[in-house]
């Protein structure tokens, strides 16, 4: 009644009970084609852990969607489940499969080999303890394979098994494979991976996969199931420090408040004094609840509800971790991050940041480098693309507790997600705190923005114009000013050009200078409506999300976003300051409309059209809606 619900962290407990020789989770991963759905089809068939339902059934999907020769089963159909999958003949999505042998339990994640795909197997390794990564031997080491190593080194996984497959279609030469392991094992040593073991196999036809085989008696390792059986996996969650990310607040009647989550590391049992943060409260557990039942402890991996012996405020977000020894509390950290978004990572934008059960704004202030994955050399770069990985510095909007993902990949690990799409874009693994302006503090100040906007008899706010160049927006702009001057109004025009003579004159047209370059002009707009100004800021501002910001660092009334809305045609045949005619002779390549995109608002405030209607027309519009809106 008052536990948290979590059937798979029961499940996986009782799974992996069931032999009595623990649960691993491991993830197959490597380049496209490498074979890693036939390899676990063909663990499933040696170990005789099919149904016949499910023989029958890939028996005709092998007749309908199979590669192999005749007679032969497709065992990689077993986990290519996709109807595109299994047509294209790759992996797309992630496959899980729970099995077991008499000696271990296995939790398996089949991961997509392609590259456009990187972002799920970086999903599947952040929960996998070993990962067999696979290389093809006729093709050896290629940019993917190591790829897939240092991301999987990234999140956590500390050992590797190197399946060199296909060793039939080099005539099981021994040379290519030991050419291949010694290659892998020297980037291992270089990215900090110590456990790696190679093993020779020919997934298609069994050998060194469950079974030996006669082809390679060269090889006297062990096969891979019986690595996979015996490997010691370091079991370190419930011996380090506790730590409850709070989920929800359980209260289902006046008798009762909790705090539900899933116990991330350490135990904690009743009696414990622990520390809420980031309030930095202490307080003491009284009852460890779940499935209806009180506990005398908890664990890591475990779902429960804690009640505490003090009427705190703990509010999702919140962790509640052992008094003596503390996650760090910051709002800015260093952390590598694997960009996973079709549209590149820019410093200055932001984005909502997923640390555990905390949901806060963030942004990247610093690209500090990318990480060459063939090389590991580090790079200048200015953004990230899709499946690169870079290290960056990130500031939240407020603190919030973490460890270093090296300590504890439950609260280390965070997610990006974008503010407009609502689309996860990358993940990270945070470093270290950063430790800056630490002597800086909000100075409380008598004088406030409605005392100055009093004196001044008007509602300040911020008036946004957007839209290509040629638009219109500075000459519709410059005549709303004069307009509200005449009325008596306190006002000030921000113009992007004129701005880019001072405040703004070291940025350049790149999307990342862009962003930059709006961020600056939001927050000096910010100040000025502080002041009690009537703020027009006339930028062409062609990214969504930043004009989000833009509004969001002000009151919800007192921003004004107006989109003069004029076709790219026009704005060209215009063309007041010749940009478009040194665009189109590739002079100006990052012009925005021709050589960068810009992305129109979905729901403005104001939509003016700028091709059919005079510049004093459309300002006298603007000055009827402000009358609406009692801004004037």
């Amino acid at each position: 009644m008052h536990a948290a619900g979590s059937t798979g962290a029961v499940m996986e407990r009782a799974f992996g009970s069931a032999t009595g020789g623990g649960l691993l989770r491991l993830l197959t991963c490597g380049s496209v084609d490498d074979g890693k759905s036939t390899l676990l089809g063909r663990l499933l068939f040696d170990c005789r852990l099919l149904y016949e339902d499910q023989l029958a059934a890939l028996t005709s999907d092998t007749s309908r969607y199979g590669t192999t020769a005749a007679g032969e089963l497709d065992l990689a159909l077993l986990f290519d489940g996709l109807e595109a999958e299994r047509e294209q003949g790759i992996t797309i999505d992630i496959a899980y499969r729970y099995f077991s042998t008499a000696r271990r339990s296995f939790i398996v994640a089949d991961a997509p080999g392609h590259e456009q795909y990187t972002r799920n197997m970086a999903t599947a390794a952040s929960t996998a303890e070993l990962a067999v990564l696979l290389v093809d031997a006729r093709k050896g080491l290629l940019t993917q394979t190591l790829r897939h190593s240092y991301i999987a080194t990234l999140m956590g996984i500390r050992h590797v098994v190197l399946a060199v497959n296909k060793m039939d279609l080099v005539d099981w030469d021994r040379a290519a494979f030991d050419a291949i392991a010694a290659g892998y094992r020297k980037f291992a040593a270089d990215i900090g991976l110590v456990d790696v073991t190679c093993v020779p196999i020919s997934a298609l036809r069994g050998d060194n996969v469950a079974a030996a085989g006669a082809s390679m008696p060269w090889y006297t390792g062990p096969t891979l199931l019986s690595h996979l059986e015996s490997v010691e996996i370091a079991r370190e969650r419930e011996a380090k420090p506790f730590r409850l990310p709070v989920q929800w607040v359980n209260r289902p009647d006046q008798h009762f408040r909790g705090y539900s989550g899933t116990v991330a590391s350490g135990t904690v049992k009743p009696g414990d004094r622990v520390v809420v943060l980031p309030s930095g409260q202490i307080t003491q557990i009284a009852r460890v609840v779940t499935m209806g039942k009180d506990l005398e402890c908890a664990g890591a991996g475990d779902a429960v509800t804690l009640t505490v012996r003090s009427d705190l405020d703990i509010a999702r977000g919140d962790v509640i971790a052992a008094e003596n020894s503390r996650p760090v509390v910051a709002e800015q950290f260093a952390a590598h991050v694997i960009w996973m978004g079709d549209e590149p990572m820019l410093p200055g934008r932001s984005y909502l940041i997923a640390c555990g059960t905390a949901l806060v704004r963030g942004q990247v202030t610093e690209l500090k480098y990318q990480i060459n994955v063939n090389t590991l050399e580090h790079l200048a770069a200015k953004h990230l693309d899709l499946n690169e990985i870079g290290f960056c510095n990130i500031a939240l909007d407020r603190p919030i507790p973490f460890d270093p993902y090296s300590e504890n990949r439950d609260t280390g690990g965070f997610i990006l997600i974008d503010r407009v799409s609502n689309a996860t874009v990358a993940c990270g693994m945070i470093a270290f705190p950063l430790r800056r302006a630490t002597n800086i503090h909000w100075q409380a100040l008598k004088i406030e923005k409605s005392a100055r906007a009093a004196l001044k008899q008007q509602k300040p706010c911020v008036l946004w114009f957007t839209g290509l160049s040629g638009a219109g927006k500075s000459t519709v702009a410059d005549l709303l000013e004069q307009m509200l001057h005449r009325l008596g109004r306190h006002t000030v025009l921000l113009d992007g050009d004129n701005v880019r003579h001072g405040l703004n004159r070291d940025l350049g047209f790149t999307d990342e200078d862009r962003v930059e370059n709006i961020r600056r002009v939001a927050e000096v707009a910010k100040l000025m409506v502080e002041a009690g100004l009537i703020v027009l800021v006339s930028f062409i501002s062609p990214f969504r999300s930043e004009r989000r910001v833009a509004r969001d660092l002000v009151g919800p009334d007192e921003f004004v976003e107006i989109y003069v809305d004029t076709p790219l045609d026009i704005c060209e045949a215009r063309d007041p300051k010749g940009l478009y005619k040194l665009a189109r002779s590739g002079k100006l390549p990052n012009l925005t409309g021709i050589g960068s995109p810009y992305e129109p608002p979905e729901r403005a405030d104001i939509v003016l059209a700028g091709a059919s209607e005079p510049a004093a027309q459309l300002a006298e519009k603007i000055l009827d809606v402000l009358k609406q809106k009692s801004i004037i």
